[in-house]
């Protein structure tokens, strides 16, 4: 959803038109099933602090493979965008391989495009963009310029950005056991405070959040979080809501239809493949399209 570098458009919204703590803490919830308190002789982190620590756990473990999948409603209108890539949580930096709707500009009929995308600190690399972008150039956005902060521009929340969101965590509940990809999990629920999160981000990270903390039309945001054993973010989901009739949201007017009502972004993060080797090839200068960005 770009408001400023795309001329008020983003990577699905004119589709439209149609998100360290070791393991031994994390171990020891402080929690039983039915959320009562476990006997034990050491000190118990609350849920809060195992939802916080979960960026740092990722930055241990290094590496994962991840997928993404995005949904926006509003009215009688729903698209979906879904992708797969890797990320490096030391670098902060990595891939994925986006799937955007049936619709968008330059795909056939039927045809559900993919876009490459390589995200770094505070800069979207987009490839296959189509809408007069050349098939071989790379476009290139400040995520620090953009009104959602790229939490949803590119059509999904990148395993960096939804991790670092939980460090503005609030109210967060315990709620059991989970089996999910045949592991343990335990799920967790709360809200974010996007400034919060902001002000406790990793460095690269924190103008970013903080220009999505100003974008979005409610200061806190839903999640739904599940944690492994081991500490390690397994999967997060995000419910993220725009003002339909504001302006300045990210992607502008075009995003949500005629406005009037509220747009509901649900963006789903997994992690998976810990460890798993992660190459991102930055693309020459002379392979980013310097021209004006035309809607997809």
């Amino acid at each position: 959803m770009v408001a400023q570098g795309l001329g008020r458009s983003h990577a699905w919204a004119a589709a439209a038109t149609l998100s360290a703590v070791g393991p031994l803490l994390v171990l020891t919830t402080g929690c039983t099933d039915n959320g009562t308190a476990a006997a034990s002789d050491k000190p118990h982190p609350s849920p809060v602090e195992v939802v916080r620590a979960a960026p740092d756990v990722l930055t241990k473990y290094g590496t994962s493979r991840s997928r993404t999948s995005m949904t926006m409603a509003s009215g009688g209108t729903r698209i979906s965008v879904d992708g797969k890539g890797g990320f490096d949580y030391r670098k902060r930096l990595g891939h994925l391989t986006v799937r955007l709707p049936e619709g968008t500009s330059g795909a056939q009929p039927g045809e559900r495009r993919l876009v490459k995308e390589i995200v770094v600190p505070q800069a979207l690399y987009m490839k296959n963009r189509g809408a007069g972008v050349p098939e071989d150039k790379w476009v290139r956005l400040d995520t620090t310029a953009l009104p959602d902060g790229n939490l949803v521009t590119a059509g999904a929340t990148d395993p960096v950005s939804a991790a670092e969101l939980l460090r503005g965590a609030r109210g967060v509940t315990y709620g059991g056991r989970r089996e999910l990809d045949g592991e343990r999990v335990r799920r967790y629920r709360g809200t974010v405070d996007l400034r919060a999160a902001a002000r406790s981000a990793v460095p690269h990270w924190r103008d970013q959040l903080a220009a999505a903390a100003k974008g979005f039309s409610e200061r806190t945001v839903p999640f739904d979080a599940y944690i492994d054993g081991q500490g390690r973010l397994r999967k997060i989901r995000h419910e993220f809501t725009f003002a339909g009739d504001a302006q300045d949201r990210p992607g502008g007017a075009e995003s949500g239809g005629s406005g009037g009502g509220d747009v509901a972004v649900s963006s789903t993060t997994w992690f998976h493949g810990f460890g798993a080797p992660v190459r991102v090839e930055m693309p020459d200068s002379s392979d980013i399209y310097a021209g004006k960005i035309a809607p997809f």
